[in-house]
């Protein structure tokens, strides 16, 4: 290394340590002098001698590393194949292959497979749904996510903010029910929300009615559930002479929990088998639904669509709405009656922002009318040519539409006998 002289007066082994030199390292020494230093291009001169102390340090250890890399440049790996950095020996963590005795074998091209799971894809996924452990949307969301990590939320706007705000990947809502009909509140969020509908599923729904242990049905005066199980149960709880007050809470397993935290033995709850298993109730009654037929369906959502196709029976969901009410209501039917496209659902919800239009009318003054929102489910995928184009139709008719999600149907076979299913 060029050696530099110092400036006169100062003293640089007073400024500098010397570092111990092993028998495979070089010492490295630092001397400057009033001229440039060509190794580090900064100048030196003789009225800067009185330069803080750190500057010279600094000096030294551009000197320094620069030293190191041409060793580094030197150093070769050990007889034992393992390399060397700065006298250390380090591993490879990732080995690479010598790819000159065997070419790597080609990647296979990606298809539209890859993005488009099947309706059962999703092991190890958060799944928010509404309710507690026990509730009929847990079982949902197992039978739609299989091994998944389910996340209980108190109310079902908690669950689409789950997903929104990444807590979840996937929420489990039901939307309507064989007996009950149409869940209206999750209606009205999927409009409010940005998230897309990615499947479905259909689970039967098995009622049983719960109390504490040793409890009779003739000591009950009130039962609480789910409003849509009180409603599926109207008729079997008169028939079996209870004389109790229906009330009506968030959900099913929730009703039951409440019952075995509070201890109320005048109390029984509406649930599933497995809520009586989780919090130590007893069943009065076991499948007291009025149809043995009862099945709810519920969506899957998610922060982003999934990629329509054609190899499988698809189902979309659209919402739409015209600024002149329902009188295009048949234009957009008859969209997909040509097209031989079949509808599985419409519902009609008020429309949030405007949900009274008036209308003058010279003759007899001002009508009011009621401004609705359509839903509406088709079998078709939107990768179908005839679903593109009636929803093109369907766009000259409205001024507002959107597409809630195009994803596979539920085709798993049911019959009243796998009722437990729903347990």
């Amino acid at each position: 290394m060029r050696s530099l002289s110092s400036p006169a007066g100062l003293d640089l082994k007073s400024l500098i340590r010397t570092p111990r030199v092993g028998p495979a390292r070089r010492a490295i020494q630092c001397n400057v002098n009033s001229s440039t230093n060509q190794a580090t291009g900064i100048s030196f001169g003789s009225g800067q001698v009185g330069r803080a102390r750190y500057e010279w340090q600094s000096a030294c250890a551009i000197l320094a590393s620069k030293v190191e890399s041409q060793q580094q440049d030197t150093q070769k790996s050990g007889a034992d194949g393992v390399s060397v950095v700065n006298g250390h020996p380090t591993l490879d963590l990732v080995p690479v292959k010598d790819q000159s005795s065997s070419p790597a074998p080609l990647r296979k091209p990606l298809s539209i497979a890859d993005f488009s799971p099947a309706p059962m894809h999703g092991a190890q996924l958060r799944v928010a749904y509404q309710g507690v452990p026990g509730a009929y949307s847990e079982a949902a969301a197992g039978k739609a996510y299989p091994n998944c990590e389910a996340i209980p939320c108190d109310q079902f706007e908690v669950a689409f903010q789950a997903v929104e705000l990444w807590l979840a990947d996937r929420a489990v809502l039901p939307v309507e029910n064989s007996l009950g009909g149409s869940i209206h509140r999750n209606y009205d969020l999927l409009l409010r929300h940005r998230l897309h509908i990615v499947g479905e599923v259909q689970l039967p729904v098995h009622h049983c009615l719960l109390a504490l242990p040793g409890v009779r049905k003739e000591y009950l005066t009130r039962v609480i559930s789910h409003p849509q199980a009180l409603s599926q149960c109207e008729h079997t709880l008169t028939k079996l002479g209870l004389n109790v007050v229906r009330e009506a809470v968030d959900d099913t397993a929730g009703a039951a929990e409440y019952i075995a935290t509070n201890g109320l033995r005048d109390t029984a709850a509406i649930a599933s088998a497995r809520a009586a298993e989780l919090y130590g109730m007893q069943i009065l009654a076991d499948g007291i639904q009025d149809d043995s037929g009862n099945v709810t369906r519920f969506v899957m959502l998610a922060r982003e669509p999934i990629i329509p196709r054609n190899d499988r029976p698809f189902k979309t969901s659209i919402v739409f709405a015209h600024e002149k009410g329902t009188s295009v209501l048949f234009k957009v039917l008859s969209a997909f009656a040509f097209r031989n496209i079949s509808l599985t659902k419409i519902e009609s919800r008020p429309h949030r922002h405007r949900p009274i239009r008036l209308v003058d009318d010279a003759n007899v003054g001002t009508a009011k009318h009621f401004e609705y929102m359509f839903y509406i489910d088709f079998e078709a995928s939107m990768a179908d040519v005839r679903a593109q184009n009636a929803l093109a139709e369907v766009q000259e008719f409205t001024s507002f539409l959107r597409v809630l999600g195009s994803y596979p149907m539920d085709m798993t076979p049911w019959s009243p006998s796998s009722s437990a299913a729903g347990d």
